[in-house]
């Protein structure tokens, strides 16, 4: 399956802020509800991730078609990066180990801003490194052309 890869850097954006948020607050429930965000997004595939159907619904229908498609399973690998390092982060909060909080949620953060700000998705790359290593056929975007092809 392929996706608009303008939804998961939107995704990214909301993930920002809202672990921006956790880091001024030390509110660990707010991240344990990020970790469900991307729970739903790991293990239930992109089309459940609560910030991609914000996407769907109110952001895409006033953009132009993506010039290429993007293959889920590289964000879908980041959202599981994405919430073991919420849960982490949350565990550490509401446990009492603030630091661990604390920097689980600052890598957490640090990954999603590079996602947002620099259409950079290190989970991403981790995948595309992991996949290359066990020596798997590797595509991450298509073009509009190649997506007619793969539905003709």
């Amino acid at each position: 399956m392929y996706v608009d890869p303008r939804g998961p850097r939107f995704g990214a954006a909301v993930t920002t802020a809202v672990l921006a948020v956790v880091l001024l607050t030390g509110n660990g429930w707010l991240l344990a509800a990020q970790a469900l965000v991307f729970a739903l997004g790991a293990f239930g595939g992109l089309r459940f991730a609560p910030y991609g159907l914000l996407f769907r619904l109110f952001v895409r229908p006033r953009l132009g078609p993506p010039a290429q498609l993007e293959a889920e399973a590289p964000p879908r690998f980041a959202q599981g990066v994405g919430f073991g390092f919420a849960v982490l982060g949350a565990a550490g909060y509401l446990s009492g180990l603030t630091a661990l909080g604390l920097v689980a949620t600052a890598f957490a953060l640090a990954a999603a801003f590079l996602n947002a700000a620099f259409d950079y998705c290190l989970g991403c790359e981790v995948h595309l490194r992991l996949t290359r290593l066990l020596g798997r056929p590797v595509t991450r975007y298509v073009t509009d052309n190649r997506r007619r092809e793969a539905h003709a």
